[in-house]
């Protein structure tokens, strides 16, 4: 037997409109992060998760990227509305300097929302691989990390610094984060280098699963970097932290930072902002790298952008900034 078809009362109608206004009507956010395994990405998924359940007409996804640069150059071309990046990128795409170039230059429009962790510059090695600080790593077999990462962008620099190229290593190789623990496990690498926010899951995994180690960064080279670039600076990775690892181990690091383009509407980022703020006790339970924030080091550490007009106008609400 057919059924006769549902009528279309007035009430029905409003009601389908309104939905159809609601969904139309709710902003999409896209934020980009970076690989799975690392802290950026659950860093993105923290953010969301409190837009997407404190913020009314705003909806947001936080996606996989290559990492920092990537991020920086789709904030720019419109492809992403907020990223994710080291605050030393952040600040050769706001000058236009360092050795990737951004496109055509720099990037104007860039702003800031706030920083996150420190991420210290990590060497993981295999015990009996005879690399014990950064200069040993000549002639070995290296995973110098995927292009676009921030990881590879920092290696790059050191290796200029070191005057080195990919000559001087036995094999260099371009893996991304969540694919280089394996190949050290593996024994296809002898050393991987990542720079991310501690505790990390790869990290992790390395030590416990191929009992790696974690080997200096430190010395005249680094002494230099630090002097010569504001966004750097030496920091430790404490011990303890992973398995197998008790000592802790000096290296140098920069700073994550949120970050936008003056074309997203400040309503938009102030509402973003807000949700990270007043909500920072549960912020901070959601990854073990973000349990140490706080207020007045997020809205100052790391941060060579200018600020967002959205996110000055939340914090000289909150807390009278000029």
């Amino acid at each position: 037997m057919r059924h006769a078809p549902t009528p279309w009362t007035p009430a029905l109608l409003t009601l389908l409109l309104l939905a159809s206004f609601s969904a139309a009507a709710e902003q999409q956010i896209v934020i980009g992060t970076g690989s799975t395994a690392g802290v950026y990405y659950h860093a993105g998924r923290a953010i969301c998760r409190l837009i997407n359940t404190k913020v009314v007409g705003i909806s947001c996804k936080a996606v996989a990227t290559p990492g920092s640069l990537h991020n920086l150059n789709n904030v720019r071309n419109g492809a992403l509305d907020v990223g994710i990046a080291q605050s030393d990128w952040q600040y050769h795409a706001v000058k236009g300097t360092g050795p990737v170039k951004f496109m055509d230059g720099s990037f104007a429009n860039l702003r800031a929302l706030f920083s996150l962790h420190g991420e210290p510059f990590t060497l993981v090695v295999g015990r009996d691989s005879g690399i014990r600080r950064l200069e040993d790593l000549k002639g070995h077999r290296v995973n110098i990390g995927n292009p676009g990462s921030g990881q590879r962008a920092t290696m790059e620099v050191l290796m200029k610094a070191l005057n080195w190229s990919k000559k001087d290593f036995q094999l260099a190789t371009e893996l991304n984060a969540a694919e280089q623990s394996l190949a050290l496990c593996l024994d296809r690498i002898e050393a991987m280098v990542y720079t991310v926010g501690h505790p990390n899951a790869s990290v992790a995994k390395a030590a416990g699963l191929c009992d790696a180690t974690i080997a200096a960064v430190n010395g005249p080279v680094i002494d230099n970097l630090i002097a010569e670039n504001p966004y750097y600076a030496y920091t430790t990775i404490p011990g303890g932290m992973y398995p197998g690892i008790s000592e802790a181990v000096r290296t140098f690091g920069v700073k994550a930072i949120v970050v936008s383009s003056s074309d997203i509407p400040a309503e938009t980022i102030y509402k973003i902002v807000a949700a990270v703020f007043d909500n920072l006790d549960t912020f901070r339970k959601l990854h073990p790298a973000l349990g140490a924030l706080k207020p007045e080091t997020m809205i100052r550490d790391g941060i060579t952008a200018p600020l967002h007009e959205g996110a000055k106008n939340y914090f000289r609400e909150k807390w009278g900034l000029k």
